[in-house]
């Protein structure tokens, strides 16, 4: 009798509403400053995430610095490391970036105190439905109005108004850009090129009200990793050097203060081989019926040409579909991915289809995106190393 291969069932597609929602309202960086700001006496700012009040708090940024990151490096970090236990007066835990993981839309949620369906920063690119074009939200080109793109106020601007002595310490670069605009400012900018001078800005700036909102930023474990890779010398050379500049700070707080040290997003290295760095500028199936192509390798969105949206999401779940989370917009704003609601304005700028990476892959663009393809370290989607991001506490 001859043998017959049993006839195994064909993969299928991850289910989008099983993907891994930020936590929205209760423990995402758009929680973050509402909480602090609700403990120096500010009402009205709607999180129930909790965090014992300060008169003075600083909130240090560490661009790309991921949750499971920092935990994987304690040789490296152990000053950072010991705020994970109960030492040096500190605690730790991780909080959810938002999606997508990425920093225009990060340091947007951080500083608006809102999710990306509200502040209207949906990814790394999106496009602008007034003109069509596709619009990087990091580099903030082609322009377009800030105040129009993201018309609430920050939380920066909240206190500042409020009366807490409120102000922003990093390079001087960032003063003016569009970003820091509608996300960053409030109070004063303090502009310093060496990242010691704006540790010790920043606990001289906490100390300088009675009640005080400092934000400090660095930005080059992330412009490590995505050269180089999170597995790099190079990259573990800027997490020690995060470390010395964490420990800096806590050790100048003046009393009554409370550093909060966080990431914007975590970090994954990608292998250079075509079954992980897929080239949509190579693959005539997911091009087929695509207007535009944004996002970022991890978190894409896809926008259709007029009529082929249905079509283009077939496609893309047949293809890509065990690797990535892919969605309708529809599906992708019922199952919170931007937030418990989306604005109106926001909407359009999703893509027609959002595909999130579960596996550890990307789809590259070579030629659209040349620079971006390039990356060894990746980052924009769902998954713990991306996603999650550390907050660390050190009180005096």
């Amino acid at each position: 009798m001859a043998h017959i291969a049993p006839a195994w069932p064909e993969p299928e597609p991850l289910d989008p509403l099983g993907a891994p929602v930020p936590q929205y309202g209760t423990g995402s960086l758009a929680d973050l400053l509402p909480t602090i700001a609700t403990g120096l006496g500010m009402t009205g700012l709607g999180t129930t995430m909790e965090l014992a009040p300060a008169d003075r708090a600083c909130v240090f940024l560490i661009d790309g610095l991921g949750w499971e990151l920092l935990r994987a490096h304690p040789e490296e970090a152990p000053f950072l490391t010991s705020l994970l236990g109960t030492s040096f007066n500190g605690s730790g835990r991780p909080l959810t970036a938002g999606f997508p993981s990425t920093t225009a839309t990060s340091l947007a949620s951080v500083g608006t105190g809102l999710p990306p369906g509200a502040h209207g920063l949906p990814g790394y690119t999106c496009e602008d439905p007034a003109t069509g074009a596709l619009m990087n939200q990091l580099r903030w080109y082609p322009w377009t109005d800030p105040y129009v793109w993201q018309p609430y106020p920050t939380v920066f601007q909240r206190a500042d108004a409020a009366g807490i002595h409120t102000c922003q310490v990093s390079a001087p670069n960032f003063q003016h850009t569009p970003l820091t605009q509608v996300a960053l400012s409030g109070g004063t900018f303090h502009g310093r090129l060496s990242a010691e001078e704006r540790m010790d800005l920043a606990a001289e700036q906490l100390a300088a009200g009675d009640r005080s909102l400092v934000y400090t930023y660095y930005s080059e474990v992330d412009g490590k990793g995505h050269r180089y890779g999170v597995d790099s010398d190079a990259w573990r050379g800027q997490l020690m050097y995060v470390d010395r500049l964490a420990q800096r700070l806590a050790e100048q707080l003046p009393p009554r203060s409370a550093l909060y040290i966080t990431a914007d997003h975590g970090m994954i290295d990608i292998p250079f081989d075509p079954d992980s760095r897929i080239d949509f500028d190579e693959d005539w199936e997911l091009r087929a019926g695509v207007r535009l192509l944004g996002g970022e390798g991890r978190a894409r969105h896809v926008y259709a040409h007029p009529g082929a949206a249905a079509d283009v999401l077939a496609v893309w779940r047949e293809v890509v579909g065990e690797q990535m989370w892919v969605a309708s917009r529809e599906e992708a704003i019922a199952a919170g991915w931007f937030g418990p609601q989306v604005d109106d304005r926001v909407r359009a700028r999703i893509g027609d289809v959002v595909a999130a990476a579960h596996a550890d892959m990307v789809i590259i663009a070579t030629e659209r995106e040349p620079r971006e393809s390039e990356m060894v370290g990746m980052h924009g989607s769902m998954t713990p190393v991306e996603q999650l991001v550390p907050l660390l506490e050190v009180r005096t």
